[in-house]
């Protein structure tokens, strides 16, 4: 029958788990955790200013909602159900008119919010609707902006530093960041983030763009707080490959020493990094492991990027050597 839900047979692990970071690195992450956990909660960036996400940020006023939905569509099921509101959720349309470049699920969460004025059950309604496998929070309840000192952005003085606003901007930028920083810089997380990750039993961070989707959890205080401070083991999920302008020539270690510049305090339990990334990337495999030994965790080595040899998370592949990583505890 079409629309039947099948029925869920997995055997899932009961520790609550907490997914940070946004986009498409947050998307693979959701992907194979709900394959291990029964208890799931992703927490998104909300500084994206551009497609869809920006102009509905600019005309209502609204968070950008395109990270929270691709985070809503990675808790999709495998069945015919999940996947046909998978796809609807991501659904672009096309055409030159006033649609033209929306997302579906975008407006959808849009609307919810201007009915219930809350974030948090806006996205809790859209998750009921895809049958979602977990919950889907902002890490503010405001749109936040970051700002990036990008060296290399004007051709012309490669090691000159420029001040870069947005984070669709620097993404394009063709520069190597440098420092970041969000505003307002008072913001606030939301209540409903804090409280999960003091529920966590784990903690996930990464991967995805470094500095605009894993960083940005770091430079909320009240949220590098909680994360700091919580008791949830925290496990870093490296890139495979390094991003074109943001991370150009960053090795693994380099990613994680900028990580903890911004939380010096964030005791690890485990990095987990694709094998052949590894040597793929330049790092010297000692210096890695060292580098993840001062933050009191070990590192994980597993193959889990896709048999296709594109710079790809195999979600199956990384929901195998998460299990692990949760199991062998």
């Amino acid at each position: 029958m079409i629309g039947q839900r099948t029925p869920d047979t997995r055997t899932l692990r009961p520790e609550a788990v907490v997914a940070l970071g946004g986009g498409h690195g947050l998307h693979v992450t959701l992907s194979a955790l709900r394959r291990v956990v029964a208890d799931l909660t992703a927490i998104v960036t909300v500084a994206d200013n551009g497609g869809s996400s920006g102009r509905l940020r600019d005309e209502f006023g609204v968070l950008p909602p395109g990270d929270l939905r691709m985070a809503l569509a990675a808790l999709c099921g495998d069945d015919e159900w999940g996947q046909t509101w998978a796809k609807v959720l991501q659904h672009r349309f096309s055409g030159t008119g006033e649609l033209g470049g929306h997302v579906v699920g975008n407006v959808l969460i849009t609307a919810l919010w201007e009915l219930l004025g809350e974030h948090a059950a806006g996205l809790d309604w859209v998750g009921r609707l895809l049958d979602a496998e977990g919950r889907v929070l902002p890490m503010s309840d405001q749109p936040l902006d970051i700002e990036a000192e990008v060296r290399g952005a004007d051709p012309a003085d490669p090691q000159a530093l420029s001040t870069v606003r947005g984070q669709k901007q620097i993404a394009l930028s063709p520069g190597s960041v440098t420092s970041i920083r969000l505003t307002p810089p008072d913001a606030c997380a939301s209540a409903e983030a804090l409280a999960a990750i003091e529920a966590a039993d784990w903690v996930f961070l990464g991967p995805g763009s470094w500095y605009t989707s894993v960083i940005p959890h770091l430079l909320l205080p009240d949220l590098r707080r909680a994360l700091v401070t919580a008791p949830a083991r925290k496990v870093v999920v490296l890139n495979l490959l390094g991003e074109d302008g943001e991370t150009t020539g960053y090795t693994n270690v380099d990613l994680l020493a900028a990580l903890f510049e911004r939380a010096p305090d964030l005791g690890l339990h485990a990095v987990l990094a694709d094998r052949s990334a590894v040597h793929r990337r330049g790092d010297d495999a000692d210096e890695l492991t060292r580098a993840v030994a001062s933050a009191g965790g070990s590192l994980v080595l597993a193959d889990i990027a896709h048999a296709d040899g594109t710079a790809r998370h195999d979600p199956v592949k990384l929901a195998d050597a998460c299990a692990q990583i949760i199991g062998d505890v």
